[in-house]
């Protein structure tokens, strides 16, 4: 591995803990060393510097820096589905875009529902990904051994669908889903849907449509009532066993009082997350963009829209994430039954959020709130996820008066499109730090570290 450099970000715009004051941060090897202000609001460091490193000083005057934004619900395609995205050309996209670690989904090919496969995907990160990464385990209706063995230190969750015909990994059993939520030591992170109801939906759409169904019926295909008892399932054996429950892509109004609610995160056992185009798009968006935001769960309505900003808004819902599902445009340009759902998001979900703040809908600490600190906090990750002396350096730095445009010629995904083509924004990643190496600088990727697999600490 090359020497590290070391960073004087100086003058900088720190967003940090609920707090916005200008300061300088010093960077030494993987570690933040210092963080000083002029104005004596905020000190802190970790008492040690190394005279010896070479020292170089960024000026970020007028510029904001934030902890880089962990996203934990990504599917990278990496192994078995390579043609879509890979570990590396998706975390390259995902440090352009400020995300400096990612959890990645175990629907791969073959799919992660083994600890050994588990570590193969980790072994296969340390050697393309350029963002910190963690992988979880997949649930089956037969897996249940793998789960109670996993270590809590080095796996961040159980993922369980309960509503997607992904394979095998449509956990429909009743026995299976109690072993789960009675017996897994992980943190266990549902898809939320209801097959019978999607299903009965498709034949009534069917018999209306034949195989022509129209991308605009995807919201009632995956209804927002599929949504709903999915949930309601889940959260009634998340109380029975008192298991931590994370809902994924939360997607409707009527799923947010299922929640907890009005307690600190580290004491809420049900939570949720929102994805950015569950944010940013709704159903009047279908006509004009088809099937490049067809998702599972379905964007739906106006009005879910708005309750999930709300959510967000008012502590209801605990992180921002993107469900980052690139498929190639080939896939995504066939008729809606043979249309995969998912679309690419990571390269731009720090920008879009940030667009939503200039636009007065979300205090920008709260931003760095749901993308960074709360996703440390709920997944128990060491020392990520704030701006603090003696944690890994994942930083980004913003510069949020820099309009550009979302082209193809400076989309980094492997699959080459996106929702956000054509859209304008306001802000740009001027600079991503992934432990101390600055991996992405005024649109150049530095490719000569590697990210780290993130670890977990005890309750």
């Amino acid at each position: 591995m090359p020497d590290m450099k070391g960073y004087l970000i100086k003058n900088a715009t720190i967003v940090n803990e609920g707090n916005i004051f200008t300061g300088d941060v010093l960077i030494e090897g993987e570690r933040i060393v210092k963080i000083t202000s002029p104005g004596g609001h905020r000190a802190q460091g970790t008492g040690h510097t190394d005279p010896a490193s070479s020292i170089q000083t960024i000026n970020a005057t007028g510029k904001y820096l934030l902890p880089g934004v962990i996203d934990d619900h990504v599917h990278f395609r990496d192994p078995g589905l390579t043609a879509k995205g890979d570990l590396y050309t998706e975390s390259r996209a995902a440090v352009a875009g400020g995300v400096t670690s990612f959890m990645d989904m175990p629907n791969t090919n073959p799919q992660t529902t083994t600890l050994e496969l588990l570590e193969e995907k980790c072994e296969l990160a340390a050697g393309k990904s350029l963002a910190n990464y963690t992988f979880f385990l997949g649930a089956t209706n037969d897996n249940l051994d793998e789960i109670r063995h996993a270590d809590p230190r080095k796996v961040c969750g159980v993922k369980v669908f309960m509503g997607a015909s992904t394979g095998n990994m449509l956990v429909d059993h009743q026995a299976a889903l109690e072993g789960i939520f009675s017996q897994s030591p992980l943190l266990i992170a549902i898809h939320s849907e209801d097959e019978k109801i999607i299903q009965a939906n498709i034949r009534s759409f069917r018999e209306q449509y034949g195989e022509d169904v129209p991308m605009e019926a995807h919201p009632l295909i995956r209804s927002a009532e599929a949504c709903l008892r999915s949930s309601e399932r889940a959260v009634k054996l998340a109380r029975r066993y008192g298991a931590r429950l994370h809902i994924l892509h939360l997607s409707t109004a009527l799923e947010l009082p299922l929640l907890d609610r009005g307690i600190p995160l580290q004491e809420k056992k049900v939570t949720g997350e929102v994805c950015v185009h569950h944010l940013w798009f709704n159903e009047d968006d279908y006509p004009r963009l088809g099937a490049r935001i067809k998702w599972n769960p379905a964007i739906k309505s106006k009005a879910d829209q708005q309750a999930l900003l709300a959510g967000l808004i008012d502590g209801t819902i605990d992180l921002i994430a993107t469900d980052h599902a690139p498929h190639l445009m080939e896939e995504k340009s066939n008729p809606y039954f043979s249309c995969p759902s998912g679309g690419p998001l990571i390269q731009h979900n720090l920008v879009a959020m940030l667009e939503l703040h200039l636009q007065g809908k979300i205090p920008l600490e709260m931003i760095v709130q749901k993308m960074a600190h709360n996703p440390a906090d709920l997944y128990h990750i060491e020392q990520r996820g704030y701006i603090r002396g003696g944690y890994f350096a994942d930083l980004v730095l913003m510069d949020l008066h820099a309009p550009w445009q979302v082209t193809p010629d400076n989309i980094l995904y492997k699959c080459g499109w996106s929702p956000f083509e054509g859209i304008p924004f306001q802000s740009s990643v001027v600079a991503t730090w992934v432990n101390g190496h600055l991996a992405y600088h005024q649109g150049n990727v530095d490719e000569t570290h590697k990210g780290k697999r993130l670890f977990f600490y005890d309750e």
